[in-house]
């Protein structure tokens, strides 16, 4: 969560909304934000920390784990239409990865922008590709790994 709330301002460049969740009550995640999160980020965490107890939106999102009572970490990519366009659940031993994030958020403007498609590790100004017929049997000719 740090490393985002370090690159907070490209997010908002982005016009990107960042919201986290957990099923930590509001005190608990005022007492994290002044104690410990504040060390590790000028200001600590610039965006909402939403509490979910009782792990009722975590449900919906499949990541919360009853037995355990808490929302496991993950990341979800949503359109402006509320349409979940991708998601990353890791169990804690492995942080993820916020230069990750923003590029595929960038690759999900363009793709809304465009309605082109972004091949593996686009990056903006890289090769795009225009999905239809004449795309079939030649994405070799466009795109190279």
């Amino acid at each position: 969560m740090t490393a985002v709330a370090a690159r907070y301002d490209q997010f908002k460049a982005l016009d990107t909304e960042v919201l986290a969740m957990s099923t930590d009550s509001r005190f608990v995640h005022k007492i994290w934000q002044e104690q410990e999160l504040s060390k590790m980020v000028s200001g600590g965490v610039p965006f909402p920390m939403l509490s979910d107890a009782g792990g009722k939106i975590g449900a919906i999102y499949g990541v919360y784990d009853e037995a355990a009572g808490v929302d496991i970490r993950g990341r979800f990519i949503i359109d402006p239409d509320f349409v979940i366009r991708a998601m990353e659940v890791l169990t804690p031993e492995v942080g993820r990865n916020p230069d990750e994030l923003i590029r595929q958020i960038k690759a999900f403007q363009h793709v809304r922008a465009t309605g082109e498609v972004t091949p593996s590790g686009w990056q903006p100004g890289q090769v795009t590709l225009k999905p239809g017929p004449a795309l079939v049997g030649r994405v070799w000719e466009a795109w190279k790994p």
